[in-house]
């Protein structure tokens, strides 16, 4: 079988979990509004967490198998998403757009918080802002991938 099109199946696949963190972090913000209870908005960021490192599983997959390079060091993170927003000639288009890059960057600095900061020091105001702007985000770059898995397919 053809590993882009392995590749395409595994994104399409890998969109649909990025998609519930996505429900689950709306829902958790409803009930953390409503009740004000730490619980909910460690909820909350939980998901927001596994709504960048669930997109950034799959640029992982896409560098290790188009470009077979990911990068490494203690930048990895943000030269993932560079990595993804540049065209590489005669191997594939840019995977993403600057615009999902930036929005993107946004919830990978967040990634870091959650992943550093005792979750009773997260603000609930960043979190109710971030949550708002998944799904304007997440269009943007299920978009970009849509066009990234219509590429891989005519690479069959």
């Amino acid at each position: 079988m053809n590993d882009y099109i392995t590749l395409a199946a595994r994104i399409r696949l890998l969109l649909k979990d990025v998609e519930k963190s996505i429900q689950r972090a709306q829902l958790l913000m409803k009930k953390a509004i409503q009740t004000n209870d730490d619980g909910y908005w460690d909820g909350v960021a939980l998901n927001l967490h596994a709504f960048y490192t669930g997109l950034e599983h799959i640029f992982e997959d896409i560098a290790r198998t188009v470009e077979q390079s990911a990068p490494t060091g203690k930048d990895w993170h943000g030269d993932l998403l560079t990595q993804m927003a540049t065209p590489i000639p005669n191997i594939r288009p840019g995977v993403i757009s600057s615009e999902s890059r930036q929005c993107l960057d946004e919830y990978r600095g967040f990634r870091h918080v959650v992943r550093n900061v005792y979750a009773f020091n997260l603000y609930p105001a960043r979190l109710q802002t971030l949550t708002q702007g998944l799904e304007k985000c997440f269009q943007t770059v299920q978009s970009d991938l849509s066009r990234f898995i219509d590429f891989l397919e005519s690479m069959d």
